[in-house]
């Protein structure tokens, strides 16, 4: 087969004999550059379109997903963080449970109350009919927080209670402990009272300014209330003496001791031994010679000794 190729650049028509080997060549080449070009649009037609998303909008997708991501790790941080906000303040609120505990133990013995009427060491019984709780009322967090916040106000207010109830009895304790009550000695009987008497040396009438109670050299000397010593030491008339300082104006003082005790400054218990008994300063045996001061004024200690025995 002939083709004839006119143009004005060739001058005259050209004839091309298309049969034989160089036109199946011809065919062939133009077949492999056809095909290549197939591949080659087809590849390049998938990578854009072939999955239904542009490239642009595979990025955008990619950006929103890691958005999401940093969002979920932002609220389960949060959420993280609430949890131990939460632990640490149940933690706390435990804590103050437990020593508002121990200051209702505290309490209860200073009161003196019967055993078991207030246990702190066993859950408190409690009773009553029980209602179903409606599907889906389950408490959220924030409702959580809140109940904790109105039990740690309530917390607040029963410690503030507690303590101050914990002050009046506590001052209830501390006047009668520093209030001069009972007697001296632990044993022995009274010899001669308060007031007139005559005076054992000189048989004339004289003033006793206090009571004395006879028995055993050694015998011990007790405080009869709470107190700091101001005097331990020799006195004119006392013998060795003690004298102890009890607060809103009261003092007692214990006379003709064989030895004493206790050093000026000491703080003392009441019945805590502060002296033995003796016969030192002017005594006519072994003797103890004790006295109440209220306001600097020395009174009748009888008066104390029956209080304690009321």
């Amino acid at each position: 087969m002939n083709v004839v190729i006119f143009g004005k650049g060739f001058g005259k028509p050209r004839q091309l004999n298309l049969s034989g080997p160089v036109a199946w060549t011809a065919v062939a080449v133009f077949a492999s550059i056809v095909t290549v070009a197939g591949f080659a649009g087809g590849y390049f037609y998938s990578t854009q379109t072939g999955s239904g998303v542009s490239q642009d909008h595979a990025l955008v997708l990619a950006d929103e997903l890691q958005q999401q991501k940093q969002e979920i790790e932002t609220i389960r941080q949060a959420n993280e963080d609430t949890l131990d906000a939460l632990a640490i303040r149940i933690a706390q609120m435990n804590a103050r449970v437990i020593r508002l505990d121990a200051l209702g133990r505290r309490l209860t013995g200073m009161a003196d109350l019967e055993d078991g009427e207030f246990d702190f060491d066993s859950d408190p019984a409690v009773g009553g009919p029980e209602e179903p709780v409606l599907t889906g009322s389950n408490i959220a967090v924030p409702d959580v927080v809140d109940q904790m916040q109105s039990l740690n106000y309530q917390l607040d207010n029963r410690e503030a209670q507690l303590w101050a109830l914990e002050g009046v009895l506590m001052n209830q304790d501390l006047s009668e402990r520093v209030y001069p009550q009972g007697r001296p000695v632990k044993s022995g009987w009274i010899s001669s009272y308060f007031g007139k008497r005559t005076d054992p040396f000189t048989g004339k009438p004289a003033n006793h300014t206090g009571i004395d109670f006879a028995g055993k050299h050694g015998a011990e000397v007790l405080a009869v209330a709470d107190g700091v010593v101001t005097w331990s030491a020799d006195r004119y008339g006392y013998g060795i003496m003690v004298e102890i300082n009890h607060g809103n104006g009261y003092a007692t003082r214990y006379a003709h001791n064989s030895e004493n005790l206790v050093a000026v400054g000491d703080e003392v218990k009441k019945g805590q031994a502060v002296a033995l008994m003796g016969d030192t300063g002017r005594a006519t045996g072994p003797n103890l010679h004790f006295e109440v001061l209220k306001g600097g004024r020395r009174v009748n200690p009888v008066n104390f000794i029956r209080e304690a025995a009321k």
